[in-house]
């Protein structure tokens, strides 16, 4: 997380409740609207393997490792 964006967190933490709903109304028109985001979102096919076939063994390559540090 940004340094930016923790700020913003511990800001709006320490909002008297009678402000919150005037921020959140402010910030939301800093949002684009669902139909305006690009899909896929750039981070997919972000990763990348040496073996083929990851996508398909997702569940057995995440039990492989469950639980193991």
């Amino acid at each position: 997380m940004s340094a930016e964006r923790d700020e913003l967190r511990r800001i709006v933490e320490e909002l008297p409740e009678e402000e919150v709903v005037p921020a959140l109304d402010e910030l939301r028109r800093h949002l684009r609207p669902a139909g305006q985001r690009p899909w896929p979102p750039a981070f997919f096919g972000a990763g990348t393997s040496r073996r083929p076939g990851v996508a398909r063994r997702v569940d057995e390559i995440l039990s492989e490792r469950f639980g193991r540090s």
